[in-house]
């Protein structure tokens, strides 16, 4: 969301939501510095662009025995600058050599100048601080926080003052607890007391102020139900808004929906009313777009729209995409067409930076992922920076998003203080993500006991709580009970979920028809599947591993995804990991350097096949190469439109293909090479696959 008159919400997103044009009133703090990890500086996508932003340089001490609140570090006179060190925020405290084992309580501190306004709101925001947050600004308390990957924020117009002002945060990364989300098991085993990836401590995104108008949108969720037989669509928006004055407010509210920077003419209905002082409403608005003015979103056109809604003072600004999203027997279907395509899983992790995603990395890992044919994945157990759920709004992807219900056991899943705070953390979840046209999917858990009592309550009551968030999205889970184990679809919480979701380690034959032989009209995503590229063969058996289990998964048509763990190594304190703590799943190393797996990804997950039909020699060393280009009519399936050859000097359009279909491309070759590399691109530019053909 883009705020223009004062700020509060995202960025570019599917719903960018983004206030601007704020009133500078703070003395700007420095940019954060270059890393040494680092390709130039460390920049961080900020929800709201033209928020104020507190990174840079902070004070950072560690607190090992827990005595900082006792003692009230937060005030301003405790402060000794010879007992702290100075830290670049967003931090990760868990890479610094001195604290890589430290779990605990940590304390930032930062100064920064203010001059008051009058007749406005200041909100400070973070995008996300590991794992319990506590926050005091002038030596008062402003607020708590649990949950390490999901955005918070606090009111804090009382507590400034003019001139100097002190910021204090407390931030706690002692997870892995049988009380925190994600949390630890207890089942009497050894080795319980391990997740699967580092608890990274620290403020490890970006820290910012907004300033509102009185009466201000906290939030907007963007719904959009196209007519895919007559072309049209409708459009809703809820408008969250904030009356924040002494005196009950009923703004003047106006809404533009734009294409391509174009303005729509449309005719709004909205149910406006009076807000009482101090509370908070939701104003909603519908609006009816014709076929002419809807483009839809998918995979290779994902085509957005601006929504900017004015209530009252304050504008906002969201991006969003027109697409429809449901389940048809064993298909996934996308805009009414199926989906059957690739993706992987992305642990946030990189050396020397832990959970931290600077600009460069997010992008470094979509280019990567998306050129490998990754397209549709549930990323990891928790929710990224949500610069990556831009990306892939803009050039086209697929998402489910997950929050951390990770091995939960039944008497977590039982406790009420444990279902309240993945509630809270789902919730935040949703609604930052909830317009975003790549996010088809929420999941409510992986691998917990889904066979039991309990984990089919969770399952039940958890989807229905989301549903109430957010009706416009499919909901599922990540099950590993279903490869053998139950012996009736009611004996597992899968027969709640629109689509099942399946962690499956080898035996994949057996085991998908097993699956589909219990739910046999649900589709099935294969949401873990792989093999570690030191394992048997090393990185050869994994790149044959790979190829393997695709000849199943073309076998058979009610598998609608396969996502690959993982799409990078990570780091861990599990069992089984590496010597060099890392666990070396990914078909790109720590580093993102490509392993022989990786090319074979982007092979057969490919929609697109290129064979050589022939070769003509020329006169003046012009010829004609024949290709046969196909559109996969297995797996991956979807149309062909808008894609490009290159070739040489020749960059020629392809055909329009639908699945199975083909047709030869003629190439102009100019010159006497004996061999020409050969790549195809999607209409968003990112390469599809490549190949040599020999000349002769």
């Amino acid at each position: 969301m883009k705020r223009f008159t004062l700020l509060t919400f995202s960025i570019l997103l599917s719903l960018t939501c983004t206030k601007v044009s704020a009133q500078q009133n703070i003395a700007q703090p420095g940019a954060a510095q270059p890393n040494a990890a680092q390709p130039g500086a460390a920049r961080y996508h900020i929800r709201q662009p033209n928020a104020i932003p507190l990174h840079g340089e902070w004070w950072f001490l560690l607190d090992p025995a827990g005595l900082g609140t006792a003692n009230r570090w937060y005030r301003d006179s405790i402060a000794q600058e010879n007992r702290q060190d100075k830290v670049t925020v967003p931090h990760c405290f868990s890479t610094d050599p001195r604290y890589e084992f430290y779990t605990g309580t940590a304390w930032y501190r930062k100064t920064f100048a203010w001059k008051p306004t009058t007749g406005k709101r200041v909100i400070l925001h973070f995008d996300g601080a590991y794992y319990k947050t506590s926050v005091w600004l002038n030596g008062q308390k402003v607020g708590e926080h649990e949950g390490g990957y999901t955005p918070f924020r606090f009111d804090v117009t009382e507590q400034l003052k003019d001139g100097n002002n002190l910021l204090v945060v407390a931030v706690n990364n002692d997870t892995w607890k049988t009380n925190t989300i994600p949390g630890i098991k207890d089942t009497g085993n050894i080795n319980d007391g391990f997740v699967g990836w580092v608890n990274y401590g620290g403020i490890v995104r970006p820290v910012y102020l907004t300033i509102e108008p009185e009466v201000y949108t906290e939030n907007v969720k963007i719904e959009t139900l196209p007519d895919l037989a007559k072309g049209s669509a409708v459009v809703k928006a809820k408008l969250r808004v904030r009356n924040a004055s002494a005196n009950a407010a009923t703004p003047k509210i106006d809404l533009t929906i734009s294409q391509d920077k174009k303005p729509l003419t449309l005719k709004w209905k909205t149910n406006a009313a009076s807000i009482p002082a101090g509370q908070t409403a939701v104003v909603e608005a519908e609006a009816a777009l014709s076929a002419a003015q809807v483009k839809l979103w998918d995979l290779d056109q994902p085509n957005l729209y601006e929504l900017r809604t004015i209530v009252g003072a304050d504008t906002l600004a969201s991006d969003f995409g027109i697409r429809k999203i449901e389940v048809s027997g064993v298909q996934i279907l996308l805009n009414g067409k199926p989906v059957r395509v690739g993706g992987g899983n992305r642990v946030i992790d990189y050396p020397d930076l832990g959970s931290l995603e600077p600009d460069w990395l997010v992008e470094k890992d979509f280019r990567l992922m998306k050129e490998a044919g990754m397209e549709f994945q549930r990323l990891t157990h928790y929710t990224p920076s949500e610069y990556f759920y831009n990306l892939a709004d803009r050039y086209g992807m697929l998402i489910i998003t997950e929050a951390g219900n990770w091995q939960l056991t039944p008497k977590q899943m039982d406790n009420d203080s444990m279902r309240t705070k993945f509630r809270s953390q789902f919730q935040e979840m949703a609604e930052r993500d909830w317009n975003h046209p790549s996010v088809i999917a929420y999941s409510v858990g992986n691998e917990y006991g889904s066979t039991t009592a309990s984990g089919q309550r969770w399952t039940k009551d958890m989807i229905a709580y989301a549903r109430e968030l957010d009706p416009t999205r499919l909901y599922t889970f990540a099950s590993m009970l279903l490869n053998s184990l139950p012996a009736k679809a009611e004996d597992e919480a899968s027969q709640y979920v629109d689509f099942i979701s399946t962690n499956t380690y080898g035996g994949h034959a057996k085991s998908l028809d097993h699956i589909h032989k219990l739910y046999p009209n649900k589709p099935v995503f294969i949401s873990e599947w792989g093999t570690r590229s030191d394992g048997k063969n090393g990185e050869a058996g994994q790149a044959q591993h790979l190829s393997d289990v695709m000849v199943e998964i073309r076998k058979r048509p009610f598998v609608a995804g396969a996502s690959w763990w993982t799409y990078n190594d990570y780091r861990s304190k599990l069992f089984g990991t590496n010597v060099n703590g890392f666990r070396p799943w990914g078909i790109v190393g720590p580093d993102r350097s490509p392993r022989l797996a990786y090319p074979v990804h982007q092979r057969e997950f490919s929609p697109v096949i290129v064979e050589k039909v022939s070769f003509q020699t020329g006169d003046q060393g012009v010829h004609q190469l024949t290709v046969k280009v196909t559109s996969r009519g297995d797996f991956p399936a979807k149309a062909i439109k808008g894609y490009t050859l290159k070739a040489g000097e020749a960059s020629i359009a392809l055909p329009d293909l639908n699945p199975g279909e083909s047709k030869d491309v003629v190439i102009p070759i100019r010159g006497f090479d004996k061999q020409i590399h050969i790549t195809v691109h999607k209409p968003t530019g990112f390469l599809t696959t490549q190949t040599d053909i020999d000349l002769k």
